[in-house]
This record gives structure tokens, sequence and C-alpha cells, in this order.
């Protein structure tokens, strides 16, 4: 079991107080990196975390799900530790075109062809964003390389059989026969696992979120946790709850488009309540599940 400290990367202020966490402030950071940016500007932000991040920690915490693109760097610093797997707990395939940069849904594909990651497994996908009428927006490469697979429900996904995709979309009716079939594929197939969880893939009753929101509820999640034991390299988790108002017109523009919809300031304090109390119990079961 690791008893690795908490990292928490704090751009938005919405992680609260964790015992024993190491905390890098970097609201300076919010409006540039948030959502998206530019590679540039990607890459001056690794080279701070670079000068600034612990050498060894536990679990990365870092806000709200607009984040999420900061998986791809903390996956590369684990690369002495491969070849391992990554599993994403995640409402959206995270795998979409973005030609401007990097942003929270483009990333996936990113990670999926590091040579020292064996296969990325997206589970608890609900989005449209893998529907046909979005087809053209998922990267197919890593796909069609067998390096992804989706783990999803209530979407119709039979375009991806027609175009030879069908291996990397497992789709299923509930909740629980996705979780059963997943655990199924971690026993049967053991390796070194880095963890990130999404909590947009949870339903409204485990976690707000201002995301469109997946069915995956928490004995789920903690299900497939368990089936990780001792396997767990490396972790993160995003999905808090934070109100924020963009600055630059085209983040304001995209986030509008994603069906991101303002917190209530009447409701945020008890959505974050609820999430920060989850992520104290996601915290236990990832060290009691790491290597």
């Amino acid at each position: 079991m690791s008893k690795r400290d908490p990292l928490i990367l704090d751009f938005d202020r919405s992680i609260g107080e964790l015992p024993g966490a190491t905390v890098i402030a970097l609201n300076d950071w919010q409006e540039a990196i948030r959502f998206g940016c530019t590679l540039g500007t990607f890459s001056t932000l690794r080279k701070h975390l670079d000068a600034n991040m612990p050498a060894d920690y536990g679990t990365v915490l870092m806000g709200s799900g607009d984040y999420h693109h900061l998986t791809w760097p903390l996956v590369e610093r684990q690369r002495g530790k491969g070849p391992f797997q990554l599993v994403v707990f995640d409402n959206h395939p995270d795998n979409m075109r973005f030609p401007w940069g990097i942003h929270c849904g483009s990333w996936v594909r990113k990670v999926a062809m590091l040579p020292y990651v064996s296969h990325v497994h997206v589970v608890g996908i609900t989005s449209t964003d893998i529907g046909a009428k979005h087809a053209w927006e998922n990267y197919l490469q890593p796909l069609r390389a067998g390096k992804l697979s989706y783990w999803c429900m209530d979407v119709d996904v039979a375009w991806a059989a027609r175009l030879g995709l069908g291996d990397a979309f497992r789709r299923y009716d509930d909740p629980d026969a996705l979780t059963a079939a997943f655990v199924a594929q971690l026993r049967s197939a053991p390796q070194a696992t880095y963890l990130s969880i999404d909590k947009d893939a949870f339903s409204i009753d485990t976690a707000r979120t201002n995301w469109d929101q997946g069915r995956i509820e928490e004995h789920h999640a903690l299900e497939i946790i368990e089936a990780l034991r001792g396997r767990i390299i490396a972790s993160d988790i995003n999905g808090e709850v934070s109100a924020y108002s963009y600055r630059t017109w085209w983040k304001r523009w995209l986030s509008g488009m994603d069906g991101q919809t303002p917190v209530p300031q009447s409701e945020l304090d008890a959505w974050q309540a609820q999430q920060r109390a989850l992520n104290a119990r996601l915290l236990t079961a990832i060290a009691a599940s790491s290597i």
C-alpha cells in the first residue's frame, strides 16, 4: 500500500484542504491553461511544474475537469515505470480533434501514442461525442492501432464497426454490466496502471459537476479500483466544481458549445462538500490499491 501524500495543482481553489497534501499555487495560470491552450503555453507550464513538483507524491488533484489535459505530462513523468496501461474514468472520450494546441478533450490521443503506454481504456462514456454525428471529430489512429478502447453506454456506436473499429468500442446497457466486463478485463490481463478519474463519469447522485454527466456510481468505481489492487503506479483526480468566467473569447465560445453551464452560487458550497467527501473516499481506495 502506498502512503505517499496527495499533491494539489491548485488552479481554481476548488479542492479544499487535504491532510498532508503538498499544494502548488497555480491560480495565475488559470486563464492561460483552463479548458485549452497552445502547445507553447503548455510547454511553459510543464517547465514550471518540473521546477516545482516534488520528486515523490501520491494522487494528484487538479481541480475542474477543464484541466484534464494535465494528465498528459503527469503520465510522461511515469515513463521509467513503463510499460503500463492508462485507465480513465470519463463521460467523454477526450480524444477529440483540437487543431490549436491541446485541450481537456483532446489529450488522450497524445497519451495513447506514447510507446510505454500499452493501452488506454476510457471507462463510463455516455456522451454523444462518440456517436455517428461526431465520428469525424474523434482521432481514429489510436483506435485503429489497438491502443485505445471506449467503454460506453447509451450511445449508438454502430458506425465504428462499419469502419473496422468495432473492437475498440465496448458498449453496455447499464453501469453494472460495464463494470463487470471491465473488472473481468482487468483480472484477465493484469498490468501496471496509471489511473485518472474525471468525476463527470459519475452520476449526479455521486458527484455534481458542471459538465454533462455519466451513470457510474461510487460503488462501481470502488469495484474497479479494487480490481487494480497492487497495480496502480500513479493517479490523478479532477472534475471538481468551480465557477470561472473566461476572459478569452474563444474559450467562452467553445466551453459554451460543450454544454458547460454556470454553477449557481447558492448550490456551489453543497456541491463542493459532496465532491470533497467523495475525494477522501477515492483517495483511501486508491492508496489501498497502489504499489
